[in-house]
Order: C-alpha cells, then structure tokens, then sequence
C-alpha cells in the first residue's frame, strides 16, 4: 500500500498535468475563434473523450467550450466595431458567424444592446463617426481651420 501523501501527490500531480491540457484547449480556441467549435478534434489533441473535456473545461474555468467561443468572438467584434473599419455586417464574418442574424442575436445576449447600437455608443462617446468611411462613400466634414 502506498503512502497517503503519496497518493494526494500523485493526484495534484495529474490534476496539474489537466490543467495544463485545458489550458491549451483554451488558447487553441482564444486562437481560432473564427472556426466552428469542433469537440471532437479539440479532444483528441488532448486525449481525453468530448464529453469528458466538455466537463472539466466547465469546471475549470466556469462555462462550457462553447459559451466561452461565444465570449471571445464578441470581445473581438467589439473591438473591431470600436475601430470603425468594417460594416457590421463584416464583423460579424469575420469573427465566424455564418449570419448576421446569429451575429445580432449572441452579441445582444452578451452585450445588452445590438452591434449597430454598441457601435452608434461608442462613436458618439468618443467623437468618431459611427459607420466605415471609405473612398468618400460619406460626406466628411471639412476640418477646421484655426
């Protein structure tokens, strides 16, 4: 029979070495967050069962693979409506919505109010115009002057 510390050693050991895999589940999909979530594949880079790694990603860092996919694609889509480089419609492309319909409804669940708004908010404290201004598309004022 082994010693108990031993065993508790043994345990943190192991619970360490899941860390570390959940870890990089976590930065594989902060890093891809414009591909679909694919369990399957996220699992056996870890080699662990879906389900499984479903369960622990949950417990170890509070909400499932997919809600946290969901966080990071808004976290990047308002960044890129605060830079008013891209229609709304754009943004929600590239940060892998296939709809803009989809796009609208998750980032109003997480956000409190619709990309267009968040965007119209953000000029309007800060001055800058709230839609993409290319090629002269929008009339822009003359600066002034002093």
């Amino acid at each position: 029979m082994c010693h108990p510390a031993w065993g508790r050693a043994l345990a943190q050991d192991q619970r360490l070495k899941d860390l570390v895999r959940l870890r990089r589940v976590r930065d594989r999909i902060d890093r891809a967050y414009a591909q679909p979530l694919n369990m399957e594949a996220l699992a056996r880079r870890v080699k662990w069962p879906a389900g499984h790694l479903s369960r622990q990603f949950r417990l170890a860092y509070g909400q499932s693979p997919y809600a946290f996919l969901m966080t990071r694609r808004v976290e990047r889509a308002k960044a890129l409506l605060r830079g008013g480089d891209f229609t709304v419609a754009e943004v929600g492309f590239l940060v892998g919505y296939s709809s803009q319909g989809v796009f609208r409804t998750r980032f109003t669940e997480l956000v409190g109010m619709t990309p267009g708004a968040y965007r119209f908010g953000v000029a309007a404290a800060t001055g800058t115009p709230p839609i993409p201004v290319r090629n002269g598309e929008a009339f822009l004022a003359e600066p002034e002057l002093a």
